[in-house]
């Protein structure tokens, strides 16, 4: 819940939050034997974080609701320590993909902040030079 809250403070800084913590949990999950459809799970929640988290306001307001990272470590309660698993190639390339789309989460809005941030400047440049002239 705290990434909603820094979230509408400092646009982008709960998304970071939010994945560092996602990547933490991929990790545990496979140190914790987690099979391959529940990781798959977890990368669902992910991108459904990242997904609607990346649209400026309206994505915090979804983050109080959506709790990725906490439906997350509910799967891994759900599944650790299940001595027979090894963790797979394929376990290694959903946490692979799992990780990217965590970086995503906080890239993509700073992405945004960014172009948006470039366009309003030239806008309001432009805007001024034509005063000014």
């Amino acid at each position: 819940g705290l990434d909603s809250v820094v979230g509408f403070i400092l646009p982008g800084a709960g998304d970071v939050i939010t994945g560092i913590g996602s990547i933490a949990l991929l990790l545990l999950a496979l140190k914790e034997k987690v099979p391959t459809v529940a990781i798959g799970r977890m990368l669902i929640n992910i991108a459904v974080d990242t997904i609607a988290g990346s649209v400026p306001i309206v994505g915090d307001v979804f983050d109080v609701f959506w709790k990725s990272n906490r439906k997350n470590l509910d799967i891994i309660e759900k599944f650790k320590g299940n001595p027979k698993e090894k963790p797979h190639a394929g376990d290694y390339a959903l946490v692979a993909l799992g990780v990217v789309m965590a970086v995503a989460s906080f890239v993509i809005p700073i992405v945004i902040l960014v172009v948006f941030g470039a366009t309003l400047f030239t806008l309001v440049g432009g805007a001024l030079s034509m005063l000014f002239e």
